[in-house]
């Protein structure tokens, strides 16, 4: 395994070895990402979850991976579902070939990944019943009586399982970043007072895993969560999640990052007044700057749904040539928002997903302008 995570010094070489790139703004100062032990970050990441789960993805996304941190992005971003353990292994797989080249240290690269989900194990299995029996149920890893759907869990000891399996497939000591994947789901299934209890004690794991040296920070990356209106059921209040966090922690607790969609039709974080305590209230992107919560945004060309049919005045705003970089640009030009991820399972991806980088975020005056347009 490589050993090291990403660390100050780390970001700061990588930074530095692209001089455009730095001075457009690209690789976020440390102030920008509250909670994060002084990392320089990339405003654009990469992301894994689309593609099939055979070896010709594997190799393109292998590949892929190389090309984005040769050419700027140290924020990989995965889950141990995606693609069946597939996409962790891609990861690794590059980290091991560009560190082994001196082309990177291990220290420069954020590398995050998620469980949450019942995952398979490379392929679909002829039985996936008979799967999850025989490597979790019988083993006394998962309960159960703790799934949410038949397919979602966050009870300590899976989750622990599945971060030990990530390490393995990545290849590393230490990940980066681990996010508790979508835990709303469990509020299909369970009271909030359940859910609390359960994320509290996924959050005192964590935090037993950040002491012994396998986890450096901890989060949650949710899908609707955070975007809901207060009357969801699937709703979350991030203010209680925070408490949670230091209630498993204390003041020095390591949740420090969360995940969301985020995207020109799916603005919810900046625009809806969902968050807050007593009688107030302000955006999720608010409430986490006020928190110390870094904000990574998700789906950001909203799987390619955005690179195509934008109104001409999207681009014009925010000084962009294409619908897609419009898209790109307007997810890393949010404020408070650390950093945008855009899947890249093809090498030849990188290039064009990384042009607006070669630009400063749009200024947040011309940017909020895009909300009283159109």
């Amino acid at each position: 395994m490589l050993q090291g995570y990403a660390t100050p010094a780390g970001t700061t070489r990588y930074r530095d070895r692209f001089p455009r790139l730095r001075d457009a703004a690209h690789f976020r100062r440390p102030e920008q990402v509250p909670g994060a032990g002084e990392l320089w970050l990339s405003s654009i990441g990469l992301g894994t979850y689309l593609g099939e789960p055979d070896d010709a993805a594997d190799q393109n996304y292998t590949e892929a991976v190389a090309a984005a941190v040769r050419s700027g992005v140290n924020i990989l971003d995965t889950a141990i579902n995606y693609r069946h353990q597939r996409s962790e292994r891609n990861i690794g797989t590059a980290l091991q070939q560009l560190v082994s080249a001196g082309e990177c240290r291990r220290d420069e690269v954020f590398v995050c990944t998620k469980a949450g989900y019942l995952s398979f194990d490379g392929n679909l299995p002829p039985d996936p019943r008979a799967y999850f029996m025989r490597e979790y149920i019988e083993p006394g890893i998962l309960d159960p009586k703790q799934l949410a759907g038949g397919m979602h869990c966050m009870a300590p000891a899976y989750l622990e399982n599945q971060i030990e399996r990530s390490r393995r497939n990545l290849g590393l000591e230490t990940i980066d970043l681990f996010y508790v994947h979508n835990p709303e789901s469990q509020l299909a299934d369970v009271t909030r007072d359940e859910f609390r209890r359960r994320l509290k004690d996924a959050f005192a794991m964590l935090e037993e895993r950040v002491e012994s040296g396998r986890v450096r920070f901890y989060g949650m990356a949710t899908w609707n969560g955070f975007r809901a209106p207060e009357t969801a059921r699937e709703y979350i209040n991030l203010f209680e999640v925070a408490e949670l966090a230091r209630e498993a922690g204390g003041d020095a607790h390591h949740f420090r990052f969360l995940q969301l969609p985020f995207n020109l039709a799916m603005p919810e974080a900046y625009s809806l007044a969902n968050q807050g305590s007593g009688e107030e209230r302000m955006p999720l992107l608010a409430a986490a700057g006020r928190l110390g919560i870094a904000v990574v945004g998700s789906a950001s060309l909203y799987q390619g749904r955005l690179a195509h049919g934008l109104p001409d005045y999207v681009g014009r705003t925010l000084g962009m040539k294409t619908d897609a970089e419009s898209a790109i640009q307007f997810a890393r030009s949010a404020p408070g928002l650390t950093t945008a991820l855009i899947g890249m399972g093809h090498s030849e991806h990188v290039a064009g997903n990384l042009k607006p980088a070669e630009f400063p975020p749009t200024a947040a005056e011309e940017w909020k302008k895009l909300f009283t347009q159109g």
